[in-house]
């Protein structure tokens, strides 16, 4: 008998036996049990396998915002590596940084492909007035004055001939000095055009014309002045070289010899003093100096770096006068072939053709005349602005002055300008 079989109550009734526990409900279809997470996703404040969770960057990863392990956030330099060298910026014409040879040499002549209207049409402006002004002033003074030779008595011919030539020379005054005056202007607007343009700047011929009309005075007294120091020295050396030649043939030799010196003496004094003064205009312009002030700082500018600055103009003035010369050549040949091909028989007689002939070198010569100008000025502009960056440090100003620009810095001072209390050197 087992002890279940033995076992009984006092009452002799059987004990119940427990009920059995009820099955747990079974959730909808497509529905996870309660307090489990759906298939395929983790439970709530845990990542899914193989991801981080919320906050954090997954294993081998910086969190949003931090670089990597290794290595320097952006904008920074890792520890211990030198920074990468970049190339000054060139905001305009130039680098902005000490020029090359080549970039002085070949620079000038990107200042015409730039701003074309400003610097060739200023440049032909100008051409075409000097020359202009030649024909209706200089023109009818020669013709009235041959004409009053050849029409004088003989009594009275040699007083009608000196007063003529007086004439004609005092006429001949009028177009040199404005050719004078418009060379000073023209230089002043190929020196703003190529410092502005520096700084990716480009200015209406107007706008130049308005901005150099305001430094005319000082410039045309330098023209002035370099006009008269050329003419005294041409003056001082013929007076030598006349008074050896009053004291017979005995002097001849001497005179001749004299003279000959004299001559190459003159020649290399005035090269001279134009390469160490050429950057005068630009000082008187930029900088804002007076006449004596600006001869001072232009013969500081240049000192060791003569020979540079006047091979740079020399090669510019060469390569200038070559193309003229291979321009204006041919125009010559193709005219002579073509008068004869059109007037075989000289029907229209020499004066037509030779009116012809002046009227199509003058055109070329204009338009060769007007590139030069505009090139050599560019030139000494360069120049400037290449002594100035090595020895001043210009580079550094034009970069903080470009940066301030783009800023929307209004304010930002006119980089060409010296410091205030800085003496000009």
């Amino acid at each position: 008998m087992t002890d279940e079989q033995s076992w009984q109550s006092p009452s002799g009734a059987r004990p119940a036996e427990p009920a059995p526990a009820p099955a747990p409900a079974q959730p909808p279809h497509g529905q996870a049990p309660q307090g489990q997470a759906p298939y395929g996703q983790a439970p709530y404040g845990q990542a899914p396998y193989g991801q981080a969770p919320y906050g954090q960057a997954p294993y081998g990863q910086a969190p949003y915002g931090q670089a990597p392990y290794g290595q320097a956030p952006s904008g920074q330099i890792p520890f211990g590596q030198q920074p990468a060298w970049t190339p000054p910026p060139k905001p305009g014409l130039i680098p902005l940084r000490p020029l090359s040879f080549g970039t002085l040499l070949g620079a000038p002549f990107q200042v015409l492909r730039r701003n074309p209207k400003a610097t060739f049409g200023s440049a032909l402006i100008v051409q075409s007035l000097s020359v202009l002004i030649s024909l209706l002033v200089l023109g009818p003074a020669t013709f009235i004055a041959l004409d009053r030779i050849e029409s004088a008595s003989a009594a009275e011919r040699e007083a009608v001939t000196a007063g003529s030539i007086a004439a004609i020379i005092l006429a001949a005054l009028i177009p040199v000095v404005f050719t004078v005056l418009a060379s000073a202007l023209l230089q002043g607007v190929i020196v703003l055009e190529v410092a502005r343009s520096t700084l990716g700047e480009k200015l209406r011929l107007f706008t130049l014309w308005k901005a150099a009309l305001r430094r005319l005075w000082p410039l045309l007294g330098w023209m002035g002045l370099l006009i008269l120091g050329y003419a005294v020295g041409i003056a001082a050396a013929v007076g030598i070289v006349a008074v050896l030649a009053v004291q017979g043939q005995a002097w001849l030799g001497a005179t001749i010899g004299v003279g000959i010196l004299l001559g190459l003496g003159l020649i290399v004094l005035f090269v001279w003093l134009t390469v160490k003064t050429s950057l005068v205009p630009c000082l008187i312009v930029l900088e804002k100096q007076g006449v004596a002030a600006a001869i001072a700082r232009s013969w500081s500018l240049t000192g060791g770096y003569f020979w540079k600055t006047f091979g740079v103009q020399f090669l510019v003035a060469f390569i200038v006068n070559a193309v003229s010369q291979i321009v204006t050549l041919p125009v010559s040949l193709i005219y002579g072939f073509a008068a004869t091909f059109i007037d075989p028989n000289n029907v229209l007689g020499t004066v037509g053709p030779a009116i012809a002939s002046y009227l199509l070198l003058m055109l070329v010569t204009l338009i060769i005349g007007s590139i030069a100008i505009v090139a050599q000025s560019a030139t000494v502009a360069l120049i400037y602005i290449d002594l100035r960056m090595r020895k001043e440090g210009l580079d550094l100003e034009l970069m903080r002055f470009v940066e301030a620009r783009e800023l929307g810095d209004s304010d930002a001072q006119d980089p060409y300008l010296l410091p205030r209390g800085t003496a000009a050197a």
